[in-house]
């Protein structure tokens, strides 16, 4: 089992806490790591690119001069890549990038993310990250006090509203539910911070 201290949003040690090592203390799969990564960046794409092809371009059904007795090449069509208003050769087309991942690989791909951020010592546990208003002032303090100076996830059991108002300025900081924590937002953020009740509800989903 892995400890680590939890803090309050002072920055001050108030107790430690006990991590599950089935999910916060395996060895990293940097493959499983690499396909989660890839899968999340490529269903992220639209794909929604594309270029008329000669089929699709209007006009040119009828072939423009006889194939022989005219001295010019033959032609088959006023819609061939190399005419004025002609469709596109070899253009781009609509694709759809979606990947699959099964659930074992989803979760061992999560499992290790975390044990990334926790081996590097890039993993904080706050008792409780709650805000009595909504100011900017207030959560910046906060992060100050845990010497956030790049990108931070932060994963909250619950989002208030003031902790939305007061973070949404900040373009460095990431906040999310326990439910929505993914690989790509881990592995992009150099900073996590996850609340207490947060560390529960992330080990009975991936333990």
């Amino acid at each position: 089992m892995s400890k680590l201290n939890v803090l309050n949003t002072n920055g001050e040690k108030i107790k430690d806490i006990t991590l599950n090592k089935e999910v916060f203390g395996i060895v990293p799969n940097d493959a499983v790591l690499y396909d989660a990564i890839k899968l999340a960046q490529n269903n992220a794409r639209q794909g929604t690119r594309g270029v008329k092809g000669r089929s699709d371009v209007s006009g040119g059904g009828r072939k423009p001069w006889r194939q022989k007795g005219t001295g010019r090449a033959r032609q088959g069509s006023t819609r061939a890549p190399h005419w004025y208003h002609g469709g596109w050769a070899f253009g781009n087309q609509t694709r759809n990038y979606e990947q699959k991942q099964n659930k074992k690989e989803r979760t061992l791909a999560l499992k290790s993310a975390l044990a990334y951020k926790l081996n590097e010592k890039k993993l904080i546990v706050v008792d409780e990250l709650k805000l009595e208003t909504n100011k900017s002032k207030d959560f910046k303090n906060i992060l100050n006090n845990f010497k956030v100076e790049k990108n931070v996830l932060i994963v909250v059991s619950e989002l208030t509203d003031n902790l939305i108002l007061a973070s949404r300025n900040f373009k460095n900081v990431l906040l999310l539910e326990a439910n929505e924590l993914n690989v790509l937002d881990l592995v992009s953020s150099d900073l996590v911070i996850l609340e207490e009740k947060t560390i529960k509800e992330i080990e009975e989903a991936l333990a």
